[in-house]
């Protein structure tokens, strides 16, 4: 492989954090970049002067605030939040009970918003977090409205498994995909938790394609799935509506 380009080792540094690495020192950043300590130390300097970096007093840095500017403009972020939160909100008055909103990046989902109450079932979830499509219900309807060669590539894929319910027999997740077309609905029970169960309903945008998913993450033990259908098919009518689509569209 070839000497990377100054644009891959700039991006490199911003990659060396995530949610498990949120604030590194210089060495951190030089280790987890792939990058001498010199090149390491030139480069956020450079992006702590532009503000993508932040640097505290004891020497530790950190993601600035003009990486969240750039992120608010990305259509399917910030925007699609914002559309979304009231019918999100009316999901949650009616179940008490944690909502998310998600779209697809690649083979995973990405959470926007999640509103959650202090009773509700715990999950491994926070905004900005990502979950492999097969896991989660959000994933699901997401994946069973892409495309046949789309669908059949992710299933011949790696199926991780997180609990001994995970779908992982790629079959029986493209039985799932066509349960998720003929009901509207997806339901993941079990697959990341042991003791959550979530209904999730596809978004559409103003041309019928599915661009984000909502659910409801209800415990397992006490799940009535037959009652969440109806909040959360609505909740997803209603955001699909406020990005434009309208009902009798070409749905996809």
């Amino acid at each position: 492989m070839g000497e990377r380009s100054a644009a891959d080792r700039l991006l490199a540094v911003l990659a060396a954090f995530d949610h498990e690495h949120p604030a590194l020192s210089l060495t951190d950043i030089s280790r987890r970049a792939g990058l001498s300590l010199t090149t390491a130390h030139r480069l956020a300097a450079a992006l702590t002067a532009w503000g993508a970096l932040e640097r505290d007093a004891s020497g530790v840095y950190h993601v600035g605030l003009r990486l969240w500017e750039a992120a608010a403009l990305a259509p399917r972020g910030l925007g699609l939040r914002q559309l979304a939160l009231p019918y999100l909100e009316d999901l949650y008055e009616a179940t008490h009970e944690n909502v998310q909103l998600a779209v697809r990046d690649g083979a995973e989902v990405v959470y926007i918003e999640w509103l959650s109450g202090r009773s509700a079932v715990g999950v491994h979830i926070r905004v900005g977090g990502r979950w492999p499509l097969h896991a989660t219900g959000v994933g699901l309807a997401l994946l069973a409205h892409d495309t046949p060669d789309a669908q059949a590539e992710y299933c011949a894929g790696p199926l991780p498994a997180f609990t001994p319910y995970t779908i992982t027999d790629p079959a029986r997740l493209r039985r799932a995909l066509a349960e998720v077309r003929r009901s509207g609905v997806a339901v993941s029970e079990r697959q990341v938790t042991l003791d959550a169960l979530s209904v999730a309903a596809p978004v559409r945008g103003p041309d019928g394609d599915v661009v984000a998913a909502v659910s409801v993450v209800v415990p397992q033990a006490t799940a009535q799935v037959p009652a969440l259908t109806p909040a959360v098919r609505l909740a997803a009518r209603g955001i699909s509506r406020a990005l434009g689509w309208r009902p009798g569209r070409r749905e996809r």
